[in-house]
Formats: structure tokens, C-alpha cells, sequence
């Protein structure tokens, strides 16, 4: 497993202080790896943008549009189904072996990578020609530019995702291990 960026996923669990360890339920050696990491960034960018979404987002649903709703459906399955695997693989890494090598994780990330890109184009259109004339017209209009950087998010989340998809088919291939 080393070989597919797990730092000493065998090693002793929790932190060592003293004579004795806390915290061994979690497993550390995931949560520093590389694929722990990269679902770690996959969490804070579905967070950031369902608060952009919902400070800035809502009051302005009907100027925005369907684009709001499907941006929202899309961070909030991300977010909700990225938090636990997250929560699988840090207490259990029995359920790393097993989960990372189905074909779950390769459909979901795929999966949500499009979903991203697709809700990401949509907002970015809902933006230039709904949201940037009123930007213009309107003094602390601050809907434009959260949306602008919730769909610039999206795709950034949307890179995240399609990169994780391309990890755990590697992994559900055999050459992740």
C-alpha cells in the first residue's frame, strides 16, 4: 500500500505521549496520505461552496435560477458522501482495503467530477448573464462575485474529484497496491 502514497498505514495507531497512546481510533496514516489529503480538499471545497451558496446563493434564487438548485444538490451529495467515506477510512482501515478497491469509489468520483462540471458551467452562465448586469447597476451586490467563486470552486472541485476517480481505478485495477 505504500507504494500508493499511504505513509506506515501499519504503524502503531493514535499519538504517543509518554508511556502511553491516545486517540487510536483514528487512523492517522490515512488521514496524511495522499488519498486522505486529497478527500480532505474535496470536504473543504463542497463546504465553502454550499456556504457561498447558502449566504450569498439564496436570497437570490430567482435571479439565479435552476443553477442555484443544481449546484446546491451537487455539493450537497458530494459533501454528505465524501464525509463518509472520510469518516470509513479514518477509523477503519480494514474499510480502505475494501471500499478503494470496489467499483464505488471509481463511479462516485466520476460521477462527481461531471456533476461539478456540469453545475459549474451552469452557475458561471447564471452569472454573466443574470447576476453581473444587476453587479453593475446595483451597490453591494455581493451575490455576483460568491457565485463567481462558488463555480470557480466547482471546478477546482470538479479537478479533485476526476483525479480521485483516476486513483481508484488504479487502485481497483490492481496498481494501486
Amino acid at each position: 500500500m505504500s507504494s500508493f502514497g499511504m505513509r506506515g498505514m501499519s504503524q502503531p495507531l493514535g499519538i504517543r505521549i509518554c508511556c502511553c497512546r491516545v486517540c487510536t481510533c483514528i487512523n492517522f496514516g490515512f488521514v496524511l496520505s495522499r488519498v486522505g489529503l486529497l478527500k480532505l480538499m474535496q470536504l473543504g471545497l463542497a463546504m465553502l461552496c454550499e456556504g457561498l451558496l447558502i449566504r450569498y446563493g439564496v436570497p437570490y434564487a430567482d435571479s439565479i435560477g435552476q443553477a442555484l438548485t443544481s449546484f446546491l444538490a451537487t455539493t450537497g451529495h458530494c459533501f454528505t458522501t465524501t464525509g463518509i467515506l472520510l469518516l470509513c477510512y479514518g477509523f477503519s482501515e480494514k474499510s480502505y482495503g475494501l471500499i478503494r478497491q470496489s467499483l464505488f469509489e471509481t463511479l462516485f468520483n466520476g460521477l462527481a467530477a461531471c456533476m461539478y462540471f456540469s453545475s459549474s458551467s451552469y452557475m458561471g452562465f447564471a452569472c454573466v448573464v443574470w447576476l453581473h448586469p444587476q453587479f453593475l447597476v446595483r451597490p453591494g451586490f455581493w451575490a455576483y462575485p460568491a457565485m463567481t467563486a462558488c463555480y470557480y470552486m466547482g471546478y477546482a472541485a470538479g479537478l479533485l474529484h476526476a483525479i480521485d476517480a483516476f486513483l481508484a481505478f488504479k487502485h481497483y485495477r490492481g496498481a494501486g497496491r
